[in-house]
């Protein structure tokens, strides 16, 4: 069975190849940790050919304020190979940049976590991630940390938030205060609709399901409308979550926010979505869209999106790594196939 699709900003199945390619500069290889400071600004700019967020030092001071271990970018053994890591916490997450392939010009690389099977959503910008950590920070003010977390933020903190302003917005929770003053967040918004179900509002909870999936709230990313499915399934609409369900695994698979299988059992599917993928990135599979019409580099980037998504299924990244840059690579994308290459 065929199954089509194609996700916004980087996704894997109907990326359109630009007109102006990659350059074919070298590689630049150096060792991007010290003992002290990592220099993921560096790394940023010369492996990942992209232009680092603007306040990017002041939120690696932030995290290391709460307590977390600054990482090393080039740290990407057993991690998504899109992601550019940051900083690890006491049990383990990762929290890190991610390096969309093929982003549109002056998109800021979204702030993730790391998981198994791919990423989950914290911010899209580091901007927004900043603005919100200051905010929870300043909304739970018994912490000890608090003048710290400030301190730390430097300009970028006194730009983007003043002390105070939780208090002064008057709003019920932070998590309405988030909302409506900071952006949107994934989590935020799936606890809002989980807050509708325990006050019996399921209208509510449909409504604010179906809002989270908007394509302009997290363009390329699965997550909205897994959710949105499990919402569905909720309220007794089987038929319209297994719909949900079908429509999330048309975006990348590593996006979906959990395991390829609890997605694939909604949406009423077996192996055969895999086994589809798994058909599609054969010599055969390539033949057969060459023989359509695609161009040669559109199937290789169509090819390296696919391998994504077979590796997100049992997190087995680093068995991909090869076959992917070498994907990109023949697309005339050089640089990202480097980047996806890059190990410390």
């Amino acid at each position: 069975m065929k199954v089509g699709g194609g996700a916004v900003y980087g996704g894997p199945r109907a990326t359109a190849v630009p007109a102006l390619l990659l350059g074919h500069g070298k590689a630049t290889f150096r060792c991007y940790a010290s003992n002290s400071s990592p220099d993921h600004v560096s790394f940023i700019k010369d492996v990942a050919a992209s232009q680092p967020p603007e306040h990017l030092s002041q939120l690696l001071r932030m995290l290391k304020t709460r307590g977390e271990s600054i990482m090393s970018p080039g740290a990407k053994q057993g991690l998504i190979p899109l992601a550019i890591p940051l900083a690890k916490n006491s049990s383990g997450a990762v929290t890190a940049l991610l390096r969309w392939p093929t982003a549109p010009s002056g998109m800021e690389m979204p702030v993730v976590e790391v998981k198994k099977h791919g990423v989950w959503l914290l911010a899209k910008t580091v901007d927004q991630l900043i603005h919100r950590i200051l905010a929870e920070e300043d909304a739970d003010n018994s912490r000890e940390i608090n003048d710290e977390l400030f301190h730390a933020s430097g300009d970028a903190g006194e730009k983007l938030y003043e002390k105070g302003d939780f208090a002064k917005s008057q709003l019920s929770n932070i998590d309405a205060y988030l909302l409506r003053k900071v952006g949107l967040f994934p989590d935020v918004l799936e606890r809002k609709v989980k807050r509708h179900f325990e006050e019996g509002d399921h209208v509510s909870a449909l409504v604010t399901g179906e809002f989270y999936t908007k394509k302009q709230h997290f363009p390329g990313f699965a997550r909205p409308f897994v959710f949105n499915a499990e919402v569905l399934l909720k309220v007794g609409r089987a038929i319209e979550a297994k719909d949900a369900a079908r429509g999330a695994l048309k975006s990348p698979w590593w996006t979906l926010g959990c395991k390829y299988k609890e997605v694939a059992n909604i949406a009423q599917w077996e192996d055969e979505q895999i086994e589809y993928y798994k058909e599609r990135v054969t010599e055969e599979g390539r033949e057969e869209d060459i023989k359509k019409g695609k161009a040669p580099a559109q199937v290789a980037l169509d090819e390296a999106a696919f391998l994504l998504d077979l590796a997100s299924v049992e997190g087995t990244w680093d068995e991909y790594v090869e076959r992917i840059a070498g994907c990109y690579k023949e697309a005339g994308f050089h640089e990202i196939a480097r980047f996806v290459l890059y190990r410390d």
